[in-house]
């Protein structure tokens, strides 16, 4: 069977989701969980946008060794030089160079005619071409320009030395049958084609995403632009883990493979979230947590006498556990350690003996604890010590009297420092509280509590969004207590913005 190569770019437009910002140790941290995925080539960044893409781009440059590892340009020589500089370490390397090709992009955006364009694109492929030989070119919203004009783009790219081109479905406008009808129409109109892997990348506007995705696949690409989770820019990009498991589900359709270590792709949606801030809803196909849970009777009888009278795909083969196993007070460091590694997780012993006392405190306060108490309590272990500040000791007063909190928290420089302050309710009294001893100016741009599983004793677990000088910062805080819960996730916050400003 041919293979359909998987080229990820969570890293890149994954990013580009308002309210992202990802620092390049998170960076790093996924792109290496999408190496142990078997993704095959890694979109790090757009290194001329800053510095810190730049940094981040060149540090996955150097630490993987299986992927491609590509960078994104504009079509200009400044982008590609800076690209060049930050993939050049890579074992793979990739320049990635793109340039507007619909008619409203073309006299709006770039103020340049057909023609100019056309020359910018074939003379900035070829300087990329002068620094590697593997060059992906990208005409920016090709499923809004003339197809004429698209064929003639490509076959100059490829003429200058692009090895993939890639049509991108920018603003989600295209439609399934139609996107697959312009792949087959460059097959037969660009008359060098075959010296180039034909790629596409698809957004979610109108939903359509995956199934554009696999419409083009159908019409003969062979390498498809997704993200973890389906997140990006606007309503996100067609999603790794949907078009994954189409093409492996229904062989009988697409008889074309991928490199997808798929049960690796629960451990990496998770992981995604965890970074992003961006949960999982949970009807998402295939990772979402209500994907194999079976509410109806019908369904339930069917499942419990024979899994796939109602499941297509079988959890274990995307890395969601179906052990049995309850997790409680009187479960040992084996039974735990066994539990983290049906989740997907390897811990150091360091690691692993903070987290199973952390376990076995939670454990005090639950009766069972599930792999989703689990992983939210592996994420506030993670999360506690990343940051410079951390949250020592927490009181509230609160009820028909005046809202007032008191905090103490371990600072930078080893000391401790305690402070208190009045509040419209209790989660405001703490956040000022905070303030009174992190003097970092910044606005609340988004408070959001939820339930990780169900019943009283619940972990609560909150994320907040922060803004500073314009830029926006995640913050994620899981506890019993809600209120805690609330803090933990206002000091990750901080603890981001800080470490965004120290460098």
């Amino acid at each position: 069977m041919e293979n359909v190569i998987i080229f990820d770019t969570t890293l890149r437009d994954g990013e580009q989701a308002a309210g992202t910002t990802l620092n390049k140790e998170e960076k790093l941290e996924i792109a290496r969980q999408l190496e142990k995925l078997g993704v095959d080539v890694i979109e790090a960044g757009f290194p001329v946008s800053s510095l810190g893409d730049f940094e981040a781009v060149s540090l996955i440059s150097r630490e993987l060794k299986e992927p491609v590892v590509c960078g994104l340009a504009r079509a200009n020589q400044k982008d590609i030089d800076r690209t060049w500089e930050a993939v050049k370490s890579a074992v793979a390397p990739r320049i990635h160079v793109f340039i507007s090709a619909s008619q409203i992009q073309m006299a709006h955006q770039l103020h340049k005619s057909p023609e100019e364009v056309l020359d910018l694109a074939g003379r900035m492929v070829a300087h990329a071409a002068g620094y590697l030989s593997d060059v992906e070119f990208s005409p920016m919203d090709a499923s809004r320009a003339e197809p004429e004009f698209i064929y003639r783009l490509v076959e100059r790219a490829i003429a200058c030395g692009a090895t993939t081109v890639n049509i991108p479905d920018t603003v989600g406008y295209a439609m399934p049958e139609e996107f697959g009808d312009l792949i087959d129409s460059l097959m037969k109109n660009v008359s060098n084609i075959h010296r180039a892997v034909i790629s596409v990348h698809c957004h979610n506007d109108l939903g359509l995403a995956v199934a554009n995705s696999l419409s083009a696949i159908k019409a003969g690409a062979r390498q498809v632009e997704c993200t973890i989770n389906g997140i990006g820019e606007r309503a996100g990009n067609a999603s790794l883990e949907e078009i994954v498991m189409a093409i492996a589900t229904r062989q009988d359709r697409y008889n074309i493979t991928t490199g997808i270590k798929t049960e690796h792709i629960y451990r990496t949606s998770r992981m995604v979230s965890e970074i992003t801030g961006f949960p999982v809803q949970p009807n998402k196909a295939i990772v979402g947590i209500n994907a194999f849970r079976h509410q109806s009777g019908i369904h339930q009888d069917g499942v419990i006498k024979m899994p796939k009278t109602y499941e297509i795909i079988d959890p274990q083969k995307v890395g969601v556990p179906s052990s049995s196993l309850v997790m409680g007070k009187l479960s040992g460091r084996h039974a735990f350690k066994e539990r983290l590694a049906e989740l997907g997780y390897t811990l150091s012993e360091e690691d692993f003996t903070r987290a199973f006392l952390a376990f076995k405190e939670l454990a005090d306060k639950k009766k069972e604890v599930t792999d989703r108490d689990i992983e939210s309590l592996l994420a506030e272990e993670k999360r506690a010590f990343e940051g410079a500040y951390h949250l020592e000791r927490l009181q509230v007063t609160c009820g028909a009297g005046i809202p007032t909190a008191a905090v103490v928290l371990a600072c930078p420089d080893g000391q401790t420092r305690g402070d208190a302050a009045l509040g419209t309710g209790p989660v405001d009294a703490v956040y000022k509280a905070i303030n009174r001893i992190v003097t970092v100016p910044n606005k609340l741009a988004e408070f959001t509590v939820k339930s990780v599983t169900e019943g009283i004793d619940a972990i609560g677990e909150v994320l907040i969004r922060i803004e500073s000088e314009g830029v926006s910062y995640t913050g994620r805080g899981a506890d019993t207590d809600i209120i805690t819960a609330s803090a933990k996730a206002y000091m990750n916050a901080l603890n981001r913005l800080l470490a965004e400003r120290n460098g």
